[in-house]
């Protein structure tokens, strides 16, 4: 074999063998991309299945929760009724003078507990969210915790009315008022702000925050079931959430939507 024949043949190899480095490159980079996009399905899939079950969840809840309102309207609320009738009844007859105050009294505490019972089934039963805006839905549970005199809570809002899904509005409802109960209960705090709001880049934004005694968010525990629960909700509705907490300087909660659908 000649010099020249010898140098073809160790191009050709040289050459054939840049080939089949190239080759087997590509092949690695095609099997990672095949392998990232299969990761990347199933990652998704997941995440649709998450979201799904959660959404079947919450449904199931919310059915339960109708199923009750019903239970206590139609059943517990019309005995009351009839008692509420029966009192008033022997208030006007005044057959027994001496106890007419006493009737009168028990009357009073029958049509109390006959209004909560309405506005508890009314609330179950998801007519007063589906009534109401949201602002007046947060309003409504910042005048009840005011009135209770054990933290102050502010409520500031941009807006009055807005287009908002019965579910996404639910949730947000439900998810102030885990957050509100969890502070009166746990975080031993004097004040709580509320934020709602809505602008050019964001659909919509809740915020709340307490000046309580905090947590650390690495130790959370059966004690942060709520919390697992508030996260959950705002995933169903494809909420941006977000969790900061720092012992001894409070708690914040946020939550983005970028649409109202």
């Amino acid at each position: 074999m000649g010099k020249t024949e010898l140098l073809i043949t160790i191009i050709l190899f040289n050459l054939f063998f840049v080939l089949f480095v190239v080759a087997i490159m590509v092949y690695i980079k095609k099997y990672k991309q095949r392998k990232s996009e299969y990761l990347d399905e199933i990652r998704v899939t997941n995440e649709i299945h998450q979201k799904e079950l959660l959404t079947t969840q919450l449904e199931i809840q919310q059915a339960t929760m109708q199923q009750i309102g019903r239970e206590l309207h139609d059943n517990i609320g019309q005995k009351l009724t009839l008692v509420s009738l029966y009192t008033q009844q022997l208030v006007h007859e005044n057959k027994v003078p001496q106890e007419s105050k006493r009737i009168e009294q028990v009357y009073q505490i029958i049509n109390s507990s006959l209004q909560d019972l309405r506005s508890l089934s009314k609330n179950l039963t998801n007519d007063n969210i589906n009534e109401n805006e949201i602002v007046t839905l947060i309003q409504d549970e910042v005048n009840h915790i005011n009135a209770l005199k054990k933290c102050r809570v502010t409520f500031d809002h941009n807006f009055e009315n807005i287009n908002l899904a019965l579910i996404k509005k639910n949730v947000l409802l439900r998810v102030a008022q885990e957050f509100l109960q969890n502070s009166l209960k746990h975080a031993n705090c004097s004040m709580i702000t509320i934020q709602l709001y809505t602008a050019l880049e964001v659909f919509l934004t809740l915020k709340i925050q307490d000046d309580g005694v905090g947590f650390d968010l690495a130790n959370i525990t059966a004690n942060g079931i709520g919390l697992k629960n508030m996260k959950k909700r705002a995933e169903i509705i494809g909420g941006q959430f977000k969790l900061e907490s720092t012992i001894n300087y409070g708690t914040t909660l946020t939550i983005i939507l970028n649409s109202p659908a």
